[in-house]
């Protein structure tokens, strides 16, 4: 009966952690298309400024809020079927990847419009560094998870990589998605930033957000007391890992 009880409290919290997440996430979203909306003049998709403002919009959604929902549906939807909870884990990431895309085209096209560089910039490199890692984290997942190709011994080789690429990538988007609302701070509000404007404090705000919202998924996702119980599946890759960890030479099921 206790470790009943014990458990229903750690679900209980668990679920209170997945709803603050989910706040701040949206907040985030919304708090982005308000910055872009009301300081900037909205959204286009003409080569123009409003063009560009699609830029903050895309990443903040597909590449650290989708993802970072992609991420925790494994946690989420612990009890459904593995299979499932893969379909929902890649396509929810596949619509990040798009969204994604579109923001960064969004970006150069409003670039080669008002003829300014591109590429220049700390935010841009790892901006375009994250984009990439993440296309191939993808392609990786669906090759060696969603429809396997490779054997049960390179799949328990590379599945830890993946959960920790996994992690690097959302840390990635967070600390681009930062650069990058400084770098617009400055190329806007440089002369008034230190006074405190209303729209130096909105992005400020967002950061913070973005930051928490990043460091309670990164919590949530390696509390081993929220993981998702093993199955035989997951239990065959573990086994089969732990003999390659160990130097012996694992067999083929």
């Amino acid at each position: 009966m206790q470790v009943s009880s014990a458990q229903y409290s750690d679900r209980a919290v668990f679920a209170w952690l997945v709803a603050g997440s989910q706040v701040l996430g949206v907040t985030a979203v919304v708090l982005t298309g308000v910055w872009m909306g009301h300081y900037h003049g909205g959204f286009a998709w003409d080569g123009t400024q409003q063009e560009f403002n699609l830029h903050p919009l895309c990443m903040v959604l597909g590449l650290v809020f989708l993802q970072g929902d992609a991420i925790l549906v494994y946690r989420v939807f612990h009890n459904e079927p593995k299979k499932n909870v893969k379909m929902l884990h890649g396509m929810i990431h596949l619509l990040a990847l798009i969204i994604s895309i579109v923001g960064m085209v969004a970006v150069f096209d409003s670039h080669r419009a008002a003829n300014y560089a591109d590429m220049y910039s700390l935010h841009s490199w790892c901006g375009l560094i994250t984009i990439v890692l993440f296309c191939l984290q993808w392609v990786m997942g669906l090759l060696f998870f969603l429809f396997p190709v490779a054997s049960s011994w390179l799949r328990a080789t590379y599945l830890p990589i993946h959960v920790f690429c996994g992690l690097v990538l959302l840390a990635l988007s967070v600390g681009s998605s930062l650069l990058g609302i400084t770098e617009k701070l400055f190329f806007s509000i440089m002369s008034s930033y230190s006074r405190f404007p209303p729209e130096g404090v909105l992005a400020n705000v967002l950061g913070v957000l973005l930051v928490c919202f990043g460091v309670l998924l990164c919590y949530m996702i390696t509390n081993e007391q929220y993981r998702r119980p093993r199955n035989p599946e997951e239990e065959s890759l573990a086994v089969h890992f732990k003999t390659l960890t160990e130097g012996g030479s694992p067999t083929e099921p």
